[in-house]
């Protein structure tokens, strides 16, 4: 399920112990459960704060499959993150769109933000009973 262009929710710890839950593009490589952010927003404050997330995906076709990773940031990094991110917006946008900055966001927005790549280690998996 994690192989085909998917939304998820990533759920990350905020300072003050309230959790928080973003709706991310999910991509999965190495072993790894891979976000693309920025250190800006708050989930990339959060994921550095605190290694601790959740991402949960739901079946687009299917409302009862899902499924649940619970893990630790393994890395946080800028290498290959702008890459990252135009091939996900790619992906997302079934070729309609070549880059994430410029086609999806404005293209200033990159001068104000850190790109970065989230590396998670899934720690526990869930699925629903169904899964295959």
């Amino acid at each position: 399920m994690l192989l085909q262009p998917i939304h998820g929710v990533l759920t990350t710890m905020m300072p003050d112990g309230q959790p928080q839950m973003s709706i991310v593009w999910v991509d999965y490589a190495d072993e790894f459960v891979l976000i693309n952010t920025t250190l800006e927003r708050q989930k990339g404050k959060n994921m550095q704060a605190n290694p601790k997330v959740n991402v949960l995906v739901i079946d687009p076709t299917n409302g009862v499959r899902f499924i649940e990773v619970r893990g630790e940031v393994a890395e946080i990094t800028s290498d290959g993150a702008v890459p990252h991110v135009n091939k996900q917006a790619r992906a997302y946008s079934h070729n309609h769109k070549q880059r994430f900055c410029g086609d999806i966001y404005p293209e200033e927005q990159q001068h104000k933000e850190t790109r970065v790549l989230v590396k998670i280690s899934p720690q526990k998996i869930t699925t629903d009973a169904k899964f295959s």
